[in-house]
C-alpha cells in the first residue's frame, strides 16, 4: 500500500517509483500503437500479396472491434474497481495474452495464399486488439485516481510520454531491424512478432502494479460508482458521459482528429521509405528523426503547460505539427533527405500532442466527478480509447484508399515491381498534406475546451 498523501492535497508530489511504474506501461502501448501501424498493412500488401484495399479493410475491421469492446471493458473495469478496489485484474490478463496473439499475427506465411493469409491475420489481430484493450482502458483511467493535482498530472503524463517516444523509437527502428535479421522475410516477420510481443507484454505487466497504488488513494475520484449491468446500459452510460461533459466532447473530438492525422503518417512511413526515399530501411531513420527530438521536447512541453496552461500549449503543438507535415508536400517534386528535417520538427510537436491531452483527460474526469457525483473513470477512458482507435484505424484506411485510388501495385515477398508515378504522389500526400489538414481541423473542437487550472484545483 502506498504511503503517499491522498490526491485531494493538490500540492503533493507523486513518488518517483509511482511515476516510473506508470511510465513503463507506455513501453507496451507505444509498441502496440507503432509496430502494427508501421508494418501490418505493408506486411499484407508486400508479403502476403493482399490487395491494398483489402489490407486496409482488415486493419479497419480490427479497430472497429476495439470500438465495440472498449466501452464495455471500461464499464467492467469500473465494476472491478468497486468490487475489489483495484483495476489490476484486467491489466494483467491483457499483458499475459497479448504476446501470444501478437506473434501469431505475423506468423502467416505467403504460401497460404492471400485470402487464407488475410483471414488468419484478421483473426489473430482481433485477439491481439482485445488483449491490448483489457490493459489500455484501465491504464488510461489511473492518472485521475493517482493524483488530484493539475500540475502533477502533467508531470506524470510527461514522463509517460518520454517512455512512449522511446518505445516508438525502439519498435519503429528495432521492428524492421528484427525483420531483416531472419534468414528470409517470412522468418524475419515471425521473429519480429515474437520478440516485440514479449517486450510489449512485459511492459504492460510491470505497469499493472500501478493499479494497486491507485487503489490506496482516498480521493473521491478513486471511489468508483458501481457501473451499470447489461451491455445496453453500459453503452448508454458512455453516451451519457459524452452528453453531460462538454469538456470531454471537445477534448475527444480534438484527439480523434489528431489520432487520424498521426495514424495516417504512421501508416504511410514505410511506403515513403521504400518508394520516395528508395530504401526500405529508411523507415528506421524516419522514426529516429521523429522520436529523437520528441524525447528532448517532452519536458519542455511540461514547462510550457505550467506557464500558459495545458490547452494553450496543446494548441501550440498542434500548429507546429501542421506546419511541419505540410512542408513535406514538396517531396512530390523534390524528394530527398531533407524530409528528415521536417519529420524532426513534427517530432518536437508530437511530444506535446501525446502528453498534453493525456494530462487533460484526468482533469475532465475529476471535473465530472465534482459536478455530477459519478466515479466512472473507466467509462470515460473506454470511450476515449475507442475514439483513439477510430482515429488510428481510419488513418491506415485513408492510406490504403489513397494507394488503391492511385494505382499502387501489391506484391508478394521477393518479387520486384515498379510503382506508377501517381501512386508515389499519393504516398507523399498521405504523409504530408492529409495529416496537416486533419491536424488543422482539430483546432476547432479544441477552441471549445473550457477547463482551466482554476476549475481543477479548487479548495
Amino acid at each position: 500500500m502506498s504511503t503517499e498523501a491522498p490526491p485531494e492535497h493538490a500540492s503533493v508530489r507523486l513518488s518517483p517509483r509511482t511515476i516510473v511504474l506508470y511510465a513503463i506501461g507506455s513501453l507496451g502501448t507505444g509498441g502496440y500503437a507503432t509496430l502494427p501501424g508501421l508494418v501490418l498493412t505493408y506486411f499484407l500488401t508486400d508479403n502476403l500479396g493482399v490487395a491494398a484495399l483489402a489490407a486496409g479493410l482488415i486493419v479497419t475491421v480490427a479497430k472497429i472491434w476495439d470500438v465495440v469492446i472498449d466501452p464495455l471493458i471500461g464499464a467492467a473495469s469500473d465494476r472491478q474497481l468497486a468490487r475489489t478496489g483495484s483495476r489490476r485484474g484486467f491489466m494483467v490478463t491483457g499483458a499475459l495474452a497479448l504476446p501470444v496473439f501478437f506473434a501469431l499475427t505475423f506468423a502467416v506465411p505467403p504460401s497460404w495464399g492471400p485470402v487464407t493469409g488475410a483471414i488468419c491475420v484478421l483473426l489473430a489481430f482481433l485477439a491481439t486488439a482485445t488483449a491490448f484493450s483489457l490493459f489500455q482502458v484501465p491504464y488510461v483511467a489511473l492518472p485521475a485516481e493517482l493524483t488530484g493535482s493539475y500540475d502533477e498530472r502533467t508531470r506524470l503524463l510527461g514522463w509517460r510520454v518520454v517512455v512512449l517516444t522511446a518505445s516508438i523509437l525502439l519498435f519503429g527502428a528495432g521492428g524492421p531491424a528484427l525483420r531483416k535479421a531472419g534468414s528470409d522475410q517470412v522468418i524475419g516477420y515471425l521473429l519480429m512478432g515474437i520478440v516485440a510481443g514479449l517486450v510489449i507484454g512485459i511492459g504492460m505487466f510491470i505497469a499493472a502494479r500501478t493499479a494497486d497504488i491507485a487503489a490506496g488513494r482516498t480521493s473521491p475520484v478513486g471511489q468508483a460508482a458501481v457501473a451499470p449491468d447489461g451491455i445496453r446500459e453500459q453503452y448508454l452510460s458512455g453516451f451519457r458521459a459524452l452528453r453531460r461533459s462538454q469538456p470531454f466532447r471537445a477534448l475527444l473530438g480534438t484527439f480523434l482528429l489528431q489520432a487520424l492525422a498521426t495514424g495516417t503518417m504512421l501508416a504511410g512511413a514505410q511506403y515513403v521509405a521504400t518508394w520516395v526515399l528508395r530504401s526500405e530501411d529508411a523507415v528506421t531513420f524516419v522514426f529516429i528523426a521523429l522520436v529523437g527530438p520528441a524525447l528532448l521536447a517532452t519536458p519542455g512541453w511540461t514547462v510550457i503547460a505550467r506557464r500558459v496552461g495545458k490547452e494553450r500549449a496543446f494548441a501550440m503543438a498542434s500548429v507546429l505539427f501542421t506546419l511541419a507535415a505540410a512542408s513535406i508536400t514538396a517531396a512530390v517534386w523534390a524528394p530527398g533527405d531533407w524530409i528528415f528535417g521536417s519529420v524532426a520538427v513534427a517530432g518536437i510537436a508530437y511530444a506535446g500532442l501525446q502528453s498534453l491531452p493525456m494530462a487533460m483527460l484526468p482533469d475532465v474526469i475529476s471535473h465530472d466527478e465534482r459536478t455530477n457525483g459519478h466515479g466512472q473513470a473507466g467509462t470515460f477512458t473506454g470511450i476515449w480509447t475507442a475514439g483513439e482507435t477510430v482515429g488510428f484505424a481510419l488513418g491506415a484506411t485513408a492510406v490504403s484508399l489513397t494507394l488503391a485510388a492511385t494505382g499502387y501495385v501489391s506484391t508478394v515477398a521477393g518479387a520486384a515491381v515498379a510503382q506508377p508515378a501517381e501512386a508515389i504522389t499519393g504516398i507523399v500526400l498521405s504523409f504530408s498534406i492529409l495529416p496537416a489538414v486533419l491536424m488543422l481541423a482539430s483546432l476547432l473542437p479544441l477552441r471549445r475546451y473550457r477547463l482551466r487550472r482554476a476549475d481543477i484545483e479548487v479548495s
